[in-house]
């Protein structure tokens, strides 16, 4: 469909997770009508966003920091329950009691400059112009895989958190865990009583958080991500500034040597890992915990990314292109950031589509 034939409408919003729906629900209560005024598209399946592919040993009781979508709160969740069951099924409730009416499955393949000072978001399910863009398409669509030598030639399974299946998969398994985050940790503690032996290895030594993580010290970490994405850098997760919690998990997993920490290997063999100087280590299984990138090669034809590689934002708002929010990216990542990014860049589009109107 060309941009002549392309529906005409006020915002559309990008990705249907957390920030996507805070974004849509705020739309909503200020006026906004779905199909009239915006539209929702989502890449998935169903509604869950990325909770969808969560691990089934991930529990919602295991779930850290897990905030409720504005107007509605997320109660009764049974904490043995997996995380994936019990937030796709928030999530789907959620769409249905405001009428949010997400188009799914579509994929965005491209955001470009239309005619007129609008853009044009071109999908697998058509063409839509708009004034203003909600990107809230999250990182899960973009698994880092990190490059080392000998990568090509190993022999075993290599897989990354994206794909984790669960510890069952790796009973009676030589596993090399890889990565300095929440995620390797949990990985290890699950895996390490079923499999035959695991390694941990990470670039840099982690750093383990004592006391509580109180909420100034929240704002202290968002702050530093909040810097690198003002200066234009690629942005670093909340957690990698907050350090991993001392809890007794952790604990348990240090004195049991579980998380005995090793430097990053040099290269990879068939049979498994090796560092300078001839120390070796077999495995069968090299998982990959090393994070995720921003989903956001879509939007490359509007050319927002800075000289430092990552897009520059003040608040919700792209620095190179108004029209453009980005929600859940950097600094509104966690999930009651992608909910306060949401209300800030609904606020930002009404101010910007009301001068609009006056200049006309």
């Amino acid at each position: 469909m060309s941009g002549a034939e392309a529906a005409e409408i006020q915002a559309v919003v990008i990705g249907a997770g957390q920030a996507g729906l805070s974004g849509a629900y705020h739309l909503r209560r200020t006026g906004f009508e779905p199909e009239r005024d915006f539209v929702v598209l989502d890449h998935n399946p169903g509604p869950g966003g990325a909770w969808r592919y969560r691990w089934p040993s991930l529990t919602y009781g295991r779930v850290h920091g897990m905030h409720s979508l504005p107007g509605m709160e997320l109660t009764d969740a049974d904490p043995a329950r997996p995380s994936s069951e019990v937030i796709t099924e928030y999530f789907d409730r959620y769409e249905r009691t405001f009428d949010l009416r997400v188009r799914r499955p579509v994929k965005v393949r491209t955001v470009r400059e239309g005619t007129g000072g609008r853009l044009l978001v071109e999908t697998s399910a058509g063409t839509w112009s708009t004034r203003t863009l909600i990107n809230a398409t999250g990182t899960w669509g973009r698994p880092f895989w990190p490059r080392y030598e000998g990568q090509e030639t190993f022999l075993g399974r290599q897989l990354h958190t994206a794909q984790y299946p669960g510890p069952e998969a790796f009973a009676g398994q030589r596993v090399v865990v890889v990565g300095g985050g929440a995620s390797a940790t949990q990985h290890l503690l699950e895996i390490a009583p079923y499999a035959a032996d695991t390694t941990w290895v990470t670039r840099r030594p982690p750093v383990f958080r004592e006391g509580p993580f109180d909420e100034e010290a929240g704002r202290a970490a968002v702050a530093l991500v909040e810097e690198r994405v003002r200066q234009g850098l690629p942005p670093r997760s909340v957690v990698s500034v907050t350090g991993l919690p001392l809890n007794d998990a952790i604990r348990r997993g240090i004195a049991d040597g579980v998380l005995d920490r090793q430097p990053m290997f040099d290269r990879i063999t068939p049979e498994g890992v090796e560092w300078k100087g001839g120390r070796r280590v077999a495995a069968d299984v090299i998982l990959w915990a090393t994070g995720f990138r921003p989903a956001v090669d879509h939007l490359t034809p509007l050319r927002l990314r800075e000289p430092g590689g990552g897009i520059r934002v003040e608040d919700t708002r792209a620095v190179a292109d108004p029209r453009v929010h980005l929600v859940g990216y950097g600094p509104s990542a966690s999930t009651v950031g992608a909910n306060r990014a949401g209300r800030a860049a609904v606020r930002d589009i009404r101010r910007l589509l009301a001068e609009e109107r006056v200049t006309v």
